[in-house]
C-alpha cells in the first residue's frame, strides 16, 4: 500500500505529520509513504529520524492551501500545492490513499475534482467513527453535504454500513436515522421519506429513528444525518468534552469519579480515531482534525491501512450498483 500525505496540512505541520508518519511505519511494515509539500523542509525533518528509506517519497509542492482560501478556487489555481498534488497520486494510481490534516473544504473539493466520484455516487460523506459505551459508530455524513435529499441518506447508510463491515468488522451493522422520536412518523420532509426508503432497502439493517439522546448509547453501528445536522453533534460532543475538561466543578466531580471521568476522555479523544474518511470517492481519503498532533496523524495513518485492507472502495461500488440502480438512474 501507498500513502499520499500532505505534510503540510493542519496546525502542527509539518513536524507532526513527520513525526507522526514515521511512528506509523514502526507499527506496520506493510505501507509505504509519499509526503507532498516543501522538499528541503520535509528532508530536513526526516533527518531527524532513523526510518526505512525505501518506504518514503517525498513529492516536492511549493504552495499551501489555507483555511482562509476558498476551497475550489484554491484547488484549481493552486495546482502545486500540498493537497493537489496528493490528490493526484492518487487519482493517478500511485497511491492508494491520501490523508490530510489541512482545509477540509479544500479536500472535499480537490477529492470530488480530481479523484471523482464512485459512479452512481451522489455525494460522499464525511464519515468520523467516534466511541460509545458499548463500541465504535460512524456518523455519516459530519458537514459536506449541509442540503441532502432521502436519496442521499440512503446512499450513506450503505456506504457506512461498508466501512463498519469492512473495516471494523462488524456483520449486518445497525443503522439508525437521527430525528426527533422514535416513531416512524416523526420528522421532517425529509426524514420521512428517507426513513421509508432506509426500511424498504436490501442490504441494510435498518433499526429505526435514533432520538439524540440516544446517540452515545452504542445501540447503532452506522447513525445517518445530513451534514448540517451531523456537524451540529459532532461539535456539541467535542464542545462537552472540552468543558468538562476545563470546568472546575467538573475538576471536583473527576476527584471522586477519576475513572470515569478518564474513560469518558480516552474515549472521545480525536487522536485514538485519527479523522473521518470522505466515503463515496473512487479512492481512500481521510481527513484528519485540523490540529491533529503526531498521535493522531500516525492513528489517521492507521485508519487509511483499515480502509484499503477492508477493500471498503469496491465494496461500496458494488453495492451503489446493485442496490441502488434504480435511484442512481434518476
Amino acid at each position: 500500500m501507498k500513502f499520499a500525505i500532505d505534510a503540510f496540512g493542519g496546525d502542527n505541520a509539518p513536524e507532526a505529520v513527520i513525526r507522526g508518519s514515521i511512528d506509523a511505519m514502526q507499527l506496520n511494515d506493510d505501507f509505504s509513504i509519499i509526503f507532498t509539500g516543501d522538499e528541503s523542509a520535509i528532508y530536513a525533518l526526516l533527518n531527524n529520524y532513523e526510518y526505512d528509506k525505501s518506504r518514503v517519497e517525498v513529492v516536492h509542492a511549493p504552495d499551501i492551501i489555507t483555511c482562509e482560501d476558498q476551497p475550489t478556487l484554491a484547488v484549481r489555481r493552486k495546482k502545486e500545492s500540498s493537497i493537489v498534488k496528493a490528490l493526484h497520486l492518487v487519482a493517478d494510481g500511485k497511491a492508494d490513499c491520501f490523508i490530510s490534516a489541512g482545509s477540509t473544504g479544500a479536500v472535499l473539493a480537490g477529492a470530488t475534482l480530481i479523484v471523482h466520484r464512485i459512479p452512481g455516487v451522489k455525494r460522499p460523506a464525511l464519515a468520523p467513527v467516534l466511541p460509545t459505551l458499548k463500541g465504535p459508530m460512524m456518523l455519516i455524513d459530519c458537514g459536506a453535504n449541509v442540503d441532502c435529499t432521502p436519496e442521499y441518506l440512503l446512499q450513506f447508510a450503505y456506504m457506512g454500513s461498508a466501512y463498519m463491515s469492512g473495516v471494523l468488522g462488524i456483520e449486518r451493522p445497525r443503522v439508525g436515522l437521527i430525528n426527533n422520536g422514535t416513531e416512524e412518523g416523526k420528522g421532517n420532509a425529509l426524514t420521512k421519506e428517507a426513513y421509508s426508503l432506509l426500511k424498504a432497502a436490501k442490504g441494510i439493517n435498518f433499526v429505526g429513528n435514533c432520538e439524540a439522546r440516544e446517540l452515545m448509547s452504542g445501540d447503532y453501528d452506522v447513525i445517518v444525518c445530513d451534514g448540517f445536522v451531523g456537524n451540529a453533534v459532532l461539535k456539541t460532543l467535542e464542545g462537552a468534552v472540552a468543558s468538562i475538561k476545563s470546568s472546575k466543578r467538573a475538576s471536583v466531580g473527576a476527584m471522586l469519579s477519576k475513572n470515569a471521568f478518564k474513560a469518558l476522555k480516552t474515549r472521545m479523544d480525536y487522536t485514538e480515531y485519527g479523522g473521518a474518511p470522505l466515503l463515496g470517492i473512487n479512492g481512500g481519503i481521510i481527513k484528519a482534525h485540523g490540529s491533529s498532533d503526531e498521535r493522531a496523524v500516525c492513528s489517521a495513518i492507521g485508519q487509511a491501512r483499515k480502509l484499503i485492507l477492508g477493500n471498503v472502495t469496491n465494496t461500496i461500488s458494488g453495492l451503489i450498483s446493485r442496490e441502488m440502480e434504480p435511484q442512481a438512474g434518476q
